[in-house]
């Protein structure tokens, strides 16, 4: 059984049918206002991508990507876990000038993700990527992109509680932002986890875009994860949100500056990772014939739970889970779609 907390009292704010028409406006809304927002335009997103090209994400490195072989050709593909090196490729590709960006719906199966209320084997998030001078790659661009994030989300949900009465009990969400690096949490709190440290500085403050992750903090550890070839550690983060239902810290998106060719230098060494300096995606950035970019991955499923007011993510979205927690959540007032 998976790692699932079932607040007790909980019931849903809309029945199965409008929880499904909100869904759909929440994805209608939100991409146009992020749209509009940050001048992105759609593209088509790949399922897949071919082994040999290093584009897929390796996320922490530990992941077991999904992968096939085509018969015809005997290519290996493997399914997307991230597309956030793809799409530094289809901005050149594509031809997109400084100012504009892209974003597509990004399908991906990560198959070894743990569990529970917040994970799914099945991820569904808003990808995007913009294009932006050398001069922008620092802090205070970074936060007016953070800041214009939130005010999307801010606007998608008061829409939603207009066109859905039900949702007007659930509080709103200020557009107000706090920022902290990692190694500034885990100097406020030394004694906790990573995960614990955010739990308490969300509960406190609200919304909060936690910055400059990938790196060994004084602890000697990261505060997490981060894969050395897309993020520039020093320059990017996690916006989290007060998750009322499951009383937690809830990560709605991951993104960040993306790597100049000096920095990508720089983390492939610090991560162990120097092997990666052949595959044509790294070669490409590292002569610098890429542009420079932000970009980011946003839940969907994610997003719908946070404006839906939703306990678990297989409320918003059709996935596998097994019997024993499907019956656990029946019995909670949890339904699973």
């Amino acid at each position: 059984m998976s790692n699932i907390i079932l607040p007790a009292g909980y019931k849903p704010a809309l029945n199965l049918y409008d929880t499904q028409r909100a869904i759909g406006t929440v994805k209608r809304l939100f991409a146009d206002t992020l749209c509009a927002t940050l001048n992105l335009h759609r593209v088509s997103a790949p399922l897949f991508l071919e082994a040999s090209t290093g584009l897929n994400d390796d996320l922490n490195g530990v992941e077991r990507k999904v992968a096939f072989d085509l018969r015809d050709t005997g290519i290996t593909a493997e399914v997307v876990q991230s597309l956030a090196k793809w799409k530094r490729k289809a901005l050149k590709d594509y031809d997109f000038h400084v100012g504009k960006g892209l974003y597509c719906d990004m399908n991906a199966i990560r198959r070894d993700e743990e569990l529970d209320n917040l994970h799914s084997v099945y991820v569904d998030q808003w990808d995007w990527e913009k294009v932006i001078r050398e001069e922008d790659r620092n802090t205070d661009y970074l936060k007016s992109v953070v800041r214009a994030i939130v005010s999307a989300v801010c606007a998608t949900e008061m829409n939603l509680h207009a066109m859905f009465p039900q949702l007007q009990e659930l509080p709103l969400h200020s557009p107000n932002v706090t920022f902290l690096t990692s190694q500034e949490l885990e100097d406020l709190y030394p004694g906790l986890t990573p995960k614990e440290r955010e739990n308490a500085f969300v509960k406190e403050h609200g919304t909060t875009f936690l910055m400059q992750i990938g790196h060994k903090l004084r602890s000697g550890k990261p505060h997490d994860g981060r894969a050395p070839d897309y993020d520039d550690w020093d320059l990017n983060g996690d916006l989290l949100f007060w998750n009322d239902p499951l009383a937690c810290s809830y990560e709605l998106s991951s993104m960040g500056i993306r790597v100049s060719p000096e920095s990508l230098d720089r983390q492939l060494t610090e991560a162990g990772c120097d092997d990666r300096r052949s595959l044509p995606f790294h070669k490409a950035l590292l002569a610098g014939e890429l542009p420079y970019t932000i970009g980011g991955g946003i839940g969907q499923s994610r997003l719908c739970m946070l404006l839906l007011g939703s306990a678990h993510i297989g409320e918003v979205q059709a996935s596998v889970w097994d019997a024993a927690t499907r019956d656990a959540c029946a019995k909670a007032g949890i339904p699973l779609l």
